[in-house]
């Protein structure tokens, strides 16, 4: 390897090492969910159960008799459920499959005496024996709280599955029960008790029982998710981050997105050698990991190859958020993924840095009429700062927080003040003529993390709603002019999704897909503010420097995004803990003048 670009044979074995789709797990998976469809169908409707459909239906593997609807609906519930976890390769849904298949070739002979069924059933289980090997995937991290996700979705999912068994017999229904005697129905079923609707013969023993099965399964998959073992997250111990942190001061001055590998709710997977380390989080199945590899250039093939092993290992889908061009050669080399501008990083030189001139003319305006107003600022590193100011400090942030969580991943730190964090770097805002507020005359912070030894990044914004708009301003523009005392060469200020999108379809001369691609981009912004972001950075005529998103399959980018989204706080799909669980943390209040006051440096 020369300057840390690989060999096309070292690029050949990484390819053949990395994870690619498995054919036999997807099938596997694929049918499993259709046999599911099935069942549930030829349990729930009874003009299906008597169809031809169903008679194909009765010898697919799962098919559990044509005379127990309650067993066909569950059978169906439970291979629905099984399906992603065979696609995934999961062994524990392997081993569900494996033990499924025979149980419905018993059942097809001894209810049906359906030897086709049979043989079919024991014919899948074949090669599920044969290719065992496919399905060897670790679990996900996890923890017993998804047991209640499970219950509410389990139960709301039993609810209008019920719903739908107590509406499929309209023939057979005794009078005209109201939704409201449905729903009851539906809900004394699901506990095992007899409800208010009637129903002629022997279908109101089919719908019981099809209800009870319903909230069998509901309260069985809730136990076992609840007591099974549990596999926490992986977080940053005190080891990992001490060798990062000395991987860090060799090497941190060539990423600017370094410092954030600290975050201690990552994980980390290092060379062999040692040398090099790649941080990650996994969410929703995907191994998410932010900026380039820590370390040494000629040791990154190694952490990289570390990295696409583990998500191997439990089925995870890779991909790389916010890494420079650099990285993304190197790690689309090594491993055969693509890589995808995903925007650009705002980088200010110092030296080059000044108000004067009709470009910065708004600037200037802006801070000289705050600072007539009576504020004035200070610029410090965090182990110059008293621990009570440090902690008036911190209950300001988090006060000040725009949203109810904390958000950021791949371009925020997520702690303030941290013994361990004295070479970061603080600005704040202070107003002394006015009566002081619960934190004292503090108005705004701005906090960098350390890039290197010369420049710092910038890590998140916050304010008081109530002071003059135009404080993040104010507070970019002192520690640029204080950067020089503290021996900062460079500030990287905010991402901007997309700049350069932005950037050309306002140009004159753009053609209709660059300005259709940029109406969409200014659509979206009012829900993401991507081109306030882009204007706001733009302001202080920065470089722009590209990063990229580095995945798999375009097929897998939907699911890449939405993992980032929820890594990056903006999409919540999980449970909140109760109000009174939530140890220290205090809600935060809407702030009042656009994306610069959201908190975190990215979009």
């Amino acid at each position: 390897m020369s300057g840390g670009v690989p060999s096309r044979s070292t690029r050949a074995r990484r390819i053949v090492r990395g994870p690619r789709p498995e054919a036999v797990p997807a099938l596997v998976g694929r049918a499993c969910a259709v046999v599911g469809v099935l069942d549930i169908a030829a349990g729930v409707f009874p003009r299906f159960r008597h169809s031809r459909m169903h008679a194909m239906a009765e010898v697919l593997p799962g098919s559990l008799g044509p005379f127990a609807a309650a067993l066909s609906l569950s059978a169906g519930v439970l291979l629905l459920l099984l399906a992603h976890g065979l696609k995934r390769r999961k062994r524990r849904a392997w081993r569900a499959a494996v033990a499924l298949l025979p149980a419905g070739a018993v059942s097809q002979f001894v209810y049906r005496h359906s030897v086709i069924g049979a043989l079919i059933s024991l014919a899948l289980f074949v090669p599920l024996v044969l290719h065992r090997d496919e399905f060897k995937a670790l679990p996900d991290p996890r923890s017993r709280w998804r047991a209640l996700a499970n219950f509410v979705l389990m139960s709301a999912g039993s609810l209008a599955l019920g719903l739908v068994v107590v509406s499929a017999h309209p023939n057979r229904t005794i009078g005209d029960p109201s939704l409201a005697d449905r729903i009851t129905h539906v809900l004394y079923g699901l506990f095992g008790f007899e409800g208010p609707v009637d129903y002629e013969g022997s279908t109101s023993w089919t719908v019981a029982f099809s209800l009870g099965a319903l909230g069998l399964i509901t309260a069985v998959t809730t136990v076992y998710l609840a007591f099974r073992p549990e596999h926490p997250a992986a977080r940053l111990t005190e080891e990992d981050e001490g060798r990062l942190r000395a991987l860090l001061e060799k090497h941190g001055a060539r990423d600017s997105l370094g410092h954030f590998a600290l975050r201690r709710d990552k994980a980390v997977v290092f060379s062999p050698s040692g040398k090099a380390a790649v941080t990650y989080r996994v969410v929703s199945g995907v191994m998410l990991a932010s900026g380039d590899p820590i370390g040494d250039v000629e040791a990154w093939p190694g952490a990289i190859e570390r990295f696409m092993d583990e998500a191997k290992a439990h089925s995870w889908t890779p991909a790389v958020m916010g890494c420079s061009e650099t990285g993304g050669e190197v790690w689309t080399r090594e491993t055969g993924l693509d890589a995808l501008e995903l925007g650009d990083e705002a980088v200010v030189d110092v030296a080059d840095f000044s108000l004067a001139g009709r470009a910065m003319r708004n600037v200037r305006q802006m801070v000289k009429r705050i600072e007539r107003a009576g504020y004035e600022t200070r610029v410090r590193r965090i182990r110059d700062l008293g621990e009570a100011e440090l902690d008036r400090i911190r209950r300001a942030a988090e006060d000040w927080r725009g949203t109810d969580t904390e958000r950021g991943f791949s371009m925020a730190l997520g702690r303030i003040g941290d013994p361990s964090d004295g070479d970061c770097l603080i600005a704040t805002a202070h107003k002394t003529d006015e009566t002081p507020g619960p934190y004292g005359d503090l108005k705004a912070i701005l906090h960098f993390v350390p890039w290197g030894t010369d420049g710092v990044s910038l890590d998140l914004m916050r304010r008081d709603r109530a002071a003059d708009p135009g404080m993040n301003e104010l507070l970019i523009v002192a520690a640029l002019q204080a950067a020089p005392k503290l021996g900062v060469a460079r500030i990287s200020l905010n991402f901007a999704m997309f700049r350069s999108a932005l950037a050309r379809g306002e140009k004159i001369g753009a053609g209709p897909v660059l300005r259709a691609w940029r109406g969409l981009l200014v659509f979206l912004s009012r829900w993401f503010q991507i081109e306030s972001l882009y204007k706001f950075n733009a302001k202080f005529q920065p470089r722009w420097e590209p990063r990229f998103v580095v995945y798999r399959a375009s097929g897998d980018l939907p699911r890449i995004g939405l993992a980032a989204m929820q890594a990056e706080g903006f999409v919540d799909l999980a449970l909140p803990l109760p109000r009174f669980l939530r140890r220290g943390v205090r809600p935060g209040r809407p702030c009042a003048h656009g994306v610069a006051e959201q908190g975190v440096r990215a979009a």
